[in-house]
């Protein structure tokens, strides 16, 4: 195993265990408006982390397969916005990679932010991104009800957004359109909840949903990379 590839799990270990220190610190957080600025500070950081556990790969991957690459050159673990630019950026950043390992470039371009599934990559660039160039990217405080209906051995649930009208019924009881609950019924339990979040207030994205998704994915690349290095 590569030096690379030691200091790679290391990194991630530290990005999971930072994230799971970050939750408790959101549960603690629910009550307030706004995140502390030594949060947003511990955020920066866990981007920080996982970035480099793809900037790592990108270097073991250029080096194993791009003996003709410059060392002075820059170069990047490839983030991009579509498949044109991709393959540019490939052609700059690893000269030789498509002839070398096929398989690689596949695997690289298949995960990219502008395939379905792939997007949390693109916003979790952006992220780390505008936490190195400007300042700390700002949260804002999400609280959204759920109603929760449970009887005659089933349930039912919904969160804001839904809205009914006159002559809906649920587990056999009316909805009263003006509370947007079932009337008061002894077959049915109602259940009010109210999840709080804190979203990256310009992309509207989960702050530790998307850190989540992070360290998930990119543990998931360079499992599949490392496969063929």
């Amino acid at each position: 195993m590569s030096s690379r590839q030691d200091s790679i799990e290391a990194l991630l270990d530290k990005a999971g265990n930072q994230i799971r220190d970050l939750e408790g610190k959101y549960k603690k957080s629910l009550h307030v408006q706004s995140i502390e600025p030594a949060l947003l500070v511990e955020i920066k950081n866990t981007c920080e982390n996982l970035r480099s556990v793809l900037d790592y790969l990108a270097a073991d991957i250029r080096e194993r397969y791009c003996p003709k690459a410059l060392p002075k050159d820059h170069f990047y673990f490839p983030i991009l916005p579509d498949r044109k630019t991709f393959d540019s950026r490939m052609n700059q950043w690893f000269p030789g990679l498509n002839k070398a390992a096929s398989s690689v470039i596949a695997v690289l371009e298949a995960v990219q932010p502008y395939y379905p599934g792939y997007e949390w990559l693109g916003q979790f660039n952006r992220v780390n991104n505008e936490n190195k160039h400007g300042d700390l990217v700002e949260q804002t405080r999400v609280e959204t009800p759920e109603t929760k209906v449970t009887g005659h051995g089933g349930q039912v649930s919904w969160r804001s957004g839904v809205t009914f009208g006159r002559g809906v019924y649920v587990m056999g009881v009316p909805i009263d359109p003006r509370s947007q609950l079932p009337v008061p019924d002894p077959s049915i339990k109602v259940e009010r909840t109210i999840w709080v979040d804190f979203l990256f207030a310009d992309i509207g994205v989960s702050a530790l949903g998307l850190l989540k998704q992070a360290l998930a994915g990119i543990a998931s690349i360079v499992e599949d990379i490392l496969k063929l290095l």
